[in-house]
């Protein structure tokens, strides 16, 4: 008679005769539904430089329209130049190209599409040729994936990816000797979630040859430890940088202890920078500077940096923007070189067609707020902020041929030489004017506000 114990116990007998029988094969095999890339050479843990196989697996991987799976090991390579259409996955954090030496490594170029994840990309610092400028160096790539890989240890860029769409998603990328990540030219790109850190000059930077339209979007990411060890004065240094693109959204980001910006944005114009927190930053925290139109800086953080946030350049066409909602805490008096011109400690400097409002600064040892510089002054609103613990509350431009500024329903309080403050440059040059004066300056409006 069949009993329910006697049915399971020939059903696992059954099973464990058939693995018996047909064990499985073996892991270069490759994953199934994936090209079989032990008929390649291709394998990891070998001795030597596997290159040429594994250029002739990527291109017939390709052709054949089969995923490539390299399983965990070690993998020295150099010259790999990747063909359309490559689906290349590996092991997190197991499966390692490494860089066998030669002035390329990995590249790519005008593809359709390219999707790569799971891989460690390590570079070694080994020194890349003229003719490339990242260890990951990628061009004209209308749909990428960079996804949950590792890149690491370039002696330029880690990844330099110039006129690409698609996303840079999920990556730790670390150890470049210039920056982690170099957008160039992008078309809708989408850089988000990764982890970018200990590189040289730079975090994340989009870039353009010239102004013009590039839609990228910076989410996400964590940014930290970022030097500017080829020096300057805020070309180097920054954790997320924009330049020359238009229509960039920097979002949602935590960045620390660069040595210049957490955020700098230069000829950007429609750039939003939004909810992001910046922590000890060396020089000005958030930066929209020079020929930008257009700029929105709302609900970030700031703690520790020698200023918060600028908007400035209106002698260069940097005009229009809002700066709300923001936390500005902690700021200092020094800056990684001698400034000729407001110097450091201060919350919010703004100079041409801006609203400030619904701010907090506290601990600004020079200045909560500074409006316009010398001429440069056109149409300030500053309303509804809270200056505590500052030098001056609010410095204001008294330069002949500045513009008009409101100044209304602002609150000060401990604010060491006085609420609003007029000034030619780096001169005070009145009394505070919160206590009267104002009207001998037709150019400003002052209502409302109220030294606690």
């Amino acid at each position: 008679m069949l009993t329910r114990r006697l049915l399971l116990s020939s059903i696992a007998s059954i099973a464990c005769t058939t693995a018996i029988a047909a064990p499985l094969k073996p892991a270069q095999t490759g994953l199934r539904g994936t090209i079989d890339i032990s008929g390649y050479g291709v394998g990891p843990g070998k001795t030597g430089d596997q290159s040429k196989a594994i250029n002739r697996l990527f291109r017939e991987a390709a052709e054949k329209g089969l995923p490539v799976f390299l399983p965990a090991g070690d993998y020295h390579l150099s010259g790999i130049s990747l063909p359309d259409n490559l689906w290349l996955s590996g092991v997190p954090g197991r499966t390692r190209l490494i860089h066998a030496g030669g002035g390329r490594f990995i590249s790519g170029e005008t593809l359709t599409k390219l999707t790569l994840s799971d891989l460690v990309l390590d570079g070694g610092g080994r020194a890349l040729g003229d003719d490339v400028q990242g260890l990951f160096n990628l061009r004209g790539i209308a749909d990428l994936t960079i996804d949950n890989c590792t890149i690491t240890g370039a002696s330029k860029h880690c990844i330099h990816a110039e006129r690409c769409g698609g996303r840079i998603t999920g990556n730790s990328v670390s150890q470049a000797a210039f920056s982690g990540i170099y957008a160039v030219e992008s078309e809708r790109l989408a850089i988000t979630t990764n982890t970018v850190f200990d590189c040289g000059n730079g975090g994340i930077l989009v870039h353009r040859w010239e102004a013009g339209e590039d839609g990228t979007m910076v989410s996400g990411n964590r940014v930290f430890k970022i030097a500017a060890k080829d020096g300057g004065t805020g070309e180097n240094g920054n954790g997320i940088n924009i330049f020359r693109a238009g229509n960039v959204m920097v979002m949602d980001n935590h960045i620390s202890d660069c040595a210049f910006s957490a955020i700098r944005a230069n000829a950007a114009t429609n750039v939003q920078i939004s909810n992001n927190q910046c922590l000890r930053s060396g020089e000005t925290a958030i930066y929209s500077e020079f020929g930008f139109q257009g700029a929105i800086v709302s609900g970030n953080l700031v703690d520790g940096a020698a200023n918060g946030i600028l908007i400035v350049n209106f002698d260069e066409g940097g005009r229009l923007a809002t700066v709300s909602g923001n936390i500005i805490r902690n700021l200092h008096l020094d800056g990684p070189y001698v400034h000729d011109g407001a110097g450091f400690g201060f919350g919010i400097a703004a100079e041409a067609d801006t609203v400030i409002s619904g701010n907090v600064i506290e601990n600004a040892p020079k200045w909560g707020l500074m409006l316009g510089w010398g001429p440069y002054m056109r149409s300030i609103v500053a309303t509804g902020n809270l200056v505590r613990g500052a030098g001056s509350g609010c410095a204001v431009t008294v330069v002949e041929g500045a513009g008009t500024a409101l100044i209304a329903n602002n609150l000060f309080q401990d604010v060491k030489d006085g609420a609003i403050l007029g000034y030619r440059w780096n001169e005070k040059s009145t009394r505070d004017l919160l206590a009267g004066g104002s009207e001998a300056f037709a150019h400003l409006t002052l209502t409302g506000n109220r030294l606690a």
